[in-house]
């Protein structure tokens, strides 16, 4: 199961097919590195299930948690997530939230609007739909049955699920096997943090909280224009950057 949770990993775009080169930016002053430790958790069963600790390399300004000014419309309790700009927002008190990086991908992107989170699940399970199956049976035709929860889920260690009208969105905020992706754009995935900024927002936030995606044209207005440098971070127009992420 290890080696196919590693093949998942890889046509997922989860993990780096070669090693990934250290942030273009140094960790802020201002963040609290601590919360990027390992950590031990209770696994689906209780057993005993260690998280590392997140790599320096992998931590910069834009995807270390930061308590930020918040102008939005939104109400505290709200949930905000722009793919575009690779942030997700949690409202705190008025004129302030606390900020994540995150990492995304195309499935990350089909979603646009409201929704409210009616499910939490720690450690989740992991089933490939019936047409993954039947596309990529290599792929994904040993875990038809399923992947349970642990260290080699794509979905980390804990998830929210989107529900808009009573119904499965399908979209997730999740946490990620592969930390060196969170603020960057891969092949595939819904949203995805860091394990620990997962499982700390997991603990702040009930199920009915709303949720709002941004559309590009929200993003583009409240985040202004952002380029992408070389190794795959978002920075803001204007810098060293060339490659157009908006």
């Amino acid at each position: 199961m290890r080696f196919a949770s590693l093949m998942l990993a890889m046509g997922l775009g989860l993990a780096a097919c070669s090693p990934t080169p250290p942030a273009s930016n140094p960790p802020p002053a201002s963040a609290d590195l601590g919360v990027y430790g390992a950590r031990t958790d209770s696994g689906p069963n209780g057993e005993p299930i260690e998280i590392h600790a997140v790599r320096k390399a992998y931590l910069n300004e834009r995807n270390t948690r930061q308590r930020v000014a918040y102008n939005g419309p939104e109400d505290v309790g709200t949930v905000i997530v722009d793919p575009y700009a690779r942030f997700l927002y949690h409202v705190i008190a008025p004129g302030e939230a606390m900020r994540y990086g995150v990492a995304v991908g195309q499935a990350g992107k089909n979603f646009q609007g409201n929704a409210t989170i009616n499910r939490k699940q720690a450690w989740p399970s992991w089933t490939p739909t019936a047409n993954m199956v039947r596309t990529m049976p290599d792929l994904y035709g040993p875990l038809r049955n399923g992947l349970a929860g642990g260290v080699d889920n794509p979905l980390g260690s804990r998830a929210l699920y989107l529900y808009k009208g009573g119904r499965d969105t399908m979209y997730r905020i999740h946490g990620t096997m592969d930390p060196s992706s969170v603020g960057k754009a891969t092949s595939a995935g819904c949203i995805r943090l860091f394990n620990q900024d997962i499982m700390d927002l997991f603990n702040e936030i009930p199920n009915g909280t709303r949720v709002k995606v941004r559309t590009q044209a929200e993003s583009l207005q409240l985040e202004g224009p952002l380029v992408q440098t070389p190794d795959g971070y978002l920075e803001p127009a204007g810098g060293t950057a060339t490659v157009a992420a908006q």
